[in-house]
């Protein structure tokens, strides 16, 4: 059994890519499974996809101290069609899981960082249960992978030793709810933007409609009166025909409210403030500077220190030394943070120079 991935720069060395099929849902139901849950949430709807891009460019595009110059191109590289971090941030906040695989030259030398698809890749588990090596599915062709030449980066799961648990699953009822208001608020405006109604037959004299004369009425509704396109027409009704419309109405159901609802829950499962996402609410300026910093503080910066950090752990090996982390002096949403420190170090006027330059991380 091979065990060892290609080398940079032979034939096959990156992962064979192949376009998956369109997942359906049945009406009524919450998406489940990895790719049904993508679909409606990060292709399908614009909360979810916004909140993941937000926190998935932050860190991409943050500002990095490193150890080693050469380390610093290496995790900064553009992979899998994006920046590696961003890639990477993504693939924790949706799947759980991020599978980096070491791509080395001739020399034994990584050369490349590249992330797999994680629904794609599984871990192979020895006979005392500790992995032993990840195997790539993709279109029917297996790639068994050496445990070595993987970096696993994966958020916490209270229930699996092996795999992580991604933010998907979680929003994944607030974006079926979400999902569903935007259809109804669709199929309303293509019925007129009205409730709909109903024909009364009532010819007083107690009789009913024939199975032809009422297939014949529904066929006409149906071709005449129905759509965007028939909107406002006003409508020709035989004898013994009435409209009456119903009582129900969008405010009645409060769809607005639950949409907002439903926005802010998703918000909340990535672990983004919903002002930043254009949702109704307090939307002044001191608030925004205080969600963006809370986006950065809470979110972003965990985040980004467990990618660096699991990067920076699996290069070992390249790198004894290596280190890898955000330098938040070169952040705009902690400027602040930085002034109130800075201020208060410079009045600290019972500690030396050396002292007050380790404080502010200055230190030789």
């Amino acid at each position: 059994m091979r065990w060892f991935g290609l080398k940079a720069g032979r034939e096959g060395a990156r992962p064979a890519l192949s376009r998956g099929g369109m997942a359906t849902v049945a009406q009524g139901e919450w998406p489940s499974g990895y790719d049904a849950q993508v679909r409606a949430g990060y292709l399908g709807n614009a909360v979810a996809q916004r909140a993941v891009r937000l926190v998935a460019e932050a860190v991409g595009s943050a500002p990095l101290d490193a150890s080693d110059p050469a380390l610093l191109a290496l995790v900064t590289a553009r992979a899998g069609g994006g920046r590696l971090a961003e890639v990477v941030a993504a693939q924790v906040l949706l799947h759980g899981n991020a599978f980096i695989q070491l791509l080395r030259d001739e020399t034994g030398k990584v050369a490349e960082l590249y992330p797999l698809r994680p629904e794609r890749v599984g871990v192979v588990l020895d006979a005392s249960g500790w992995a032993a090596g990840y195997r790539y599915t993709v279109g029917g062709r297996v790639s068994e992978i050496a445990p070595d030449a993987v970096i696993h980066v994966r958020g916490f799961h209270p229930l699996d030793d092996h795999y992580g648990l991604g933010c998907l699953g979680a929003a994944s009822g607030a974006i079926a709810v979400h999902n569903a208001a935007g259809r109804w608020n669709k199929a309303l405006l293509d019925n007129a933007a009205r409730p709909s109604g109903a024909l009364v037959y009532d010819p007083g004299d107690g009789s009913a409609l024939s199975a032809e004369q009422f297939g014949r009425l529904r066929e006409e509704m149906e071709a005449g009166f129905a759509g965007a396109g028939n909107a406002g027409r006003p409508m020709l009704l035989e004898g013994g025909l009435k409209w009456q419309a119903l009582s129900l109405s969008p405010a009645d159901m409060d769809f607005v409210g639950l949409k907002s609802a439903a926005a802010r829950e998703i918000a909340l499962a990535f672990g983004v403030p919903p002002m930043l996402l254009g949702l109704p609410g307090d939307a002044t300026y001191a608030n925004y500077r205080e969600a963006n910093r809370a986006l950065w503080r809470l979110t972003v910066l965990p985040l980004a220190d467990a990618v660096f950090g699991a990067l920076a752990a699996g290069l070992r090996e390249w790198f004894p030394e290596g280190r890898i982390e955000i330098d938040p002096d070169r952040v705009p949403a902690l400027v602040e943070d930085r002034e109130r420190l800075w201020a208060m170090v410079s009045a600290a006027d019972f500690i030396s120079a050396d002292e007050k330059r380790q404080m502010v991380g200055w230190a030789q």
